[in-house]
């Protein structure tokens, strides 16, 4: 059908609140994804000492999402995750195990949504790579699968010029922040001028490690003093398992200077994050400028959060409320919910982007997908499209290796690592109560019921992960490790002896 035959059709939705795409004109789609991006990094998640006017706009017209968590917090995983609609277990892709097959990324909604007629365009840090079977050699990223291209391997460059799909915009735009705003700009002038729907997908590497601040915007916290959060510093993270310790996460307290250079590391985080606005803002200008802003939905998030000094640790990885809960921002201007500067405290997860961009575009589903339809709370703040979700680490440090289940108000972590030294450890936290996971409640009397209630969340999305989980890189083996009932002498089996030398940073 011509883009110009479709016929516009309200229709009313108590739930939704959304115009039908069944005979409307498609709707435009932009998903915006930074990197290492904790929710206290933004004004409107409550920061008054940090500058986010773009999208603290963008939350003001649209929704915030106040418990919004990435289900494996390390970016290979969370972006296959995002891809994907699925959890780690099933894409069966991360760092220490393994690439996307493509009949996986086949299924993924940048894929079924160019089948479909939508123009696709991608630039940044894709995250991943593709083999055509499990132990297959690795392919070239798919640049040909999206209409415009601007995406690179890796962990990308901060400079635009070493980015090979981004050097014609390094003369204007010599870092690599700015001139993702810039691609997304002419993207949507070019998609604006076909007629055809588009999806624009644009990762940051802002504001990840080694940090590289545009200079272009030094002054915006020259000399700022930032406060501290309230579970700030090792005294208050002696509560946690030694198992966390573990990994590089617990040091980087120190070597990345939480410790004793507090202010300046987080001016310079901060100054990523604020160019990274200004290019959001960039994106809004050109959808405004060129008359598509008011059929375009926006989704604004992170591919997992960051300790910043937490609890004493730095980095991200372990499924702590700083690591694992991360921003999430959608303003859908065709919906009469729009300029409420509403918010919502539903429980959601990275594997809900999939499913909620094919819905928008009006799309089916594919059938293994893990998430749920994000408009559904757009629609009314107090729905509830999850009960439960799983946090999952199976990357790094053997001993780090967890699964944890958190709900609207709790959260329960099970470390299984049980080598000389060491014992099965649990962590529960009313998030409710204590949002900074300051007490444990594991041992607490009180507790015991909702302790019994979450063990057994905990060992329904296990099964969830032994019936699911793909069959190769290793990860029907954690069906056996996270485990509650089962031996350490067969866990042990599985991950083999422990290393004794410490990450690589």
């Amino acid at each position: 059908m011509h883009q110009g035959r479709y016929i516009l059709i309200a229709v009313a939705s108590a739930t939704l609140l959304s115009v039908s795409t069944a005979g409307a004109k498609k709707p435009n789609i932009v998903y915006l994804m930074s990197d290492d991006q904790t929710t206290y990094s933004m004004g409107c998640y409550g920061n008054p000492d940090v500058k986010t006017p773009n999208l603290d706009k963008l939350g003001a017209e649209g929704m915030i999402f106040d418990n919004h968590y990435v289900t494996t917090a390390i970016c290979m995983a969370s972006r296959a995750t995002a891809m994907t609609g699925m959890y780690e277990y099933k894409t069966g892709c991360n760092f220490d195990h393994g690439h996307m097959v493509t009949g996986i990324w086949e299924k993924t909604y940048p894929m079924l949504l160019r089948e479909a007629g939508y123009m696709t365009g991608f630039a940044g840090k894709f995250g991943f790579d593709l083999v055509e079977k499990p132990d297959g050699k690795k392919l070239p990223l798919p640049a040909d699968d999206f209409d415009f291209w601007g995406g690179g391997p890796g962990q990308t460059q901060y400079a635009t010029k070493q980015n090979k799909s981004m050097v014609a915009y390094a003369d204007k735009y010599p870092h690599s922040t700015l001139s993702y705003g810039a691609f997304g700009s002419d993207f949507v002038r070019d998609a604006a001028e076909s007629g055809k729907p588009f999806c624009l997908s644009i990762s940051f590497k802002a504001p990840h490690k080694p940090a590289t601040p545009d200079p272009k915007f030094d002054d915006v916290y020259k000399g700022k003093t930032f406060k501290k959060p309230e579970n700030y510093g090792r005294e208050k993270g002696k509560h946690f398992s030694k198992q966390s310790q573990q990994g590089r996460q617990y040091e980087r307290f120190k070597s990345w200077n939480y410790s004793d250079k507090y202010d300046e590391v987080m001016a310079i985080y901060h100054q990523q994050i604020y160019a990274i606005d200004v290019a959001v803002g960039m994106i809004r200008e050109a959808l405004e400028e060129h008359g598509v802003a008011d059929n375009t939905v926006i989704i604004y998030t992170s591919d997992n959060g960051f300790f910043c000094g937490s609890h004493g640790y730095g980095s991200k990885v372990l499924p702590y409320e700083e690591s694992s809960r991360v921003p999430l921002i959608i303003y859908d201007p065709r919906s009469s919910n729009s300029g409420k500067k509403l918010r919502s405290e539903a429980l959601t997860a990275n594997i809900d982007f999939a499913p909620t961009i094919l819905k928008i575009a009006g799309l089916p589903v594919p059938e293994n997908v893990d998430g749920s339809d994000l408009m559904e709370v757009y629609g009314n703040p107090k729905a509830v499209i999850h009960e439960s979700i799983a946090l999952v680490n199976v990357w790094g440090t053997k001993a780090t290796h967890t699964m944890a289940v958190v709900t609207k108000d709790m959260k329960y972590l099970h470390w299984a690592y049980a080598a000389s030294g060491f014992e099965v450890t649990e962590e529960l936290y009313h998030l409710g109560k204590d949002p900074h996971e300051l007490v444990n409640q594991a041992d607490n009397p009180e507790f015991s019921p909702a302790m019994a209630r979450m063990r057994k969340t905990y060992d329904k999305h296990l099964a969830h992960w032994k019936s699911e989980a793909v069959p190769f890189h290793k990860y029907q083996a954690y069906g056996t490790i996270f485990d509650r009932n089962g031996s350490w002498a067969d866990k042990e089996a599985l991950l083999g002896k422990p290393k004794r030398k410490k990450d690589k940073k």
